[in-house]
């Protein structure tokens, strides 16, 4: 997954809110000479404190919120680039989170992605409906069979660019969508 991230972080730029940021596994992608300022948001300060990165260190400000996805504690307008990575599987509200997201992006601003989801395949789907109640309760939430596109899509964004194919690993939980989309 280290390279998925790899191939779409560097394109953050300006003023970058990072959704789930986890145990800060993006952080050494972002682009010193791009990024102004980044915000980052997450919900579980156990997840966020074993980070290991000196954030103190990093070549732009820095500023960690524990928050969710549904309701991001900033004024509108606010942010050049949000960055999913690995998230949107997880959040239970994706309406009101891509809502919250059109919201504290700038209307010239650019959301950039990268998550696991709905495979293409008939039989693999056909895994991935049948694990999914399991695998949510043994995963922290994640669920294998969302329709990444039709979620972005459907919530206000247009693509201006998308990619998709399986990546090495267990085939449910390998089918990856990444690209770039703006406010419809």
């Amino acid at each position: 997954m280290s390279i998925q991230r790899q191939k779409v972080v560097p394109f953050a730029e300006g003023n970058v809110l990072e959704i789930g940021i986890g145990s800060g596994l993006n952080l050494p992608y972002y682009s010193k000479d791009k990024v102004k300022h980044l915000t980052a948001i997450e919900p579980s300060l156990e997840t966020w404190n074993r980070n290991i990165i000196n954030t103190n260190d990093l070549p732009f400000d820095f500023e960690f919120a524990q928050a969710f996805a549904e309701n991001i504690p900033t004024e509108p307008n606010s942010f050049d680039t949000v960055i999913l990575t690995y998230t949107l599987c997880t959040i239970q509200d994706t309406f009101k989170s891509l809502e919250e997201i059109r919201r504290v992006l700038k209307p010239t601003g650019k959301l950039i992605f990268c998550e696991h989801g709905k495979a293409p395949d008939e039989a693999i789907l056909k895994w991935q409906n049948r694990i999914n109640p399991f695998w949510k309760m043994v995963g922290g939430g994640c669920n294998l069979n969302k329709d990444i596109p039709k979620l972005i899509e459907g919530n206000g964004f247009q693509f201006k660019k998308i990619d998709s194919m399986y990546i090495p690993g267990w085939k449910p939980a390998s089918f990856n969508y990444w690209g770039a989309a703006e406010i419809r």
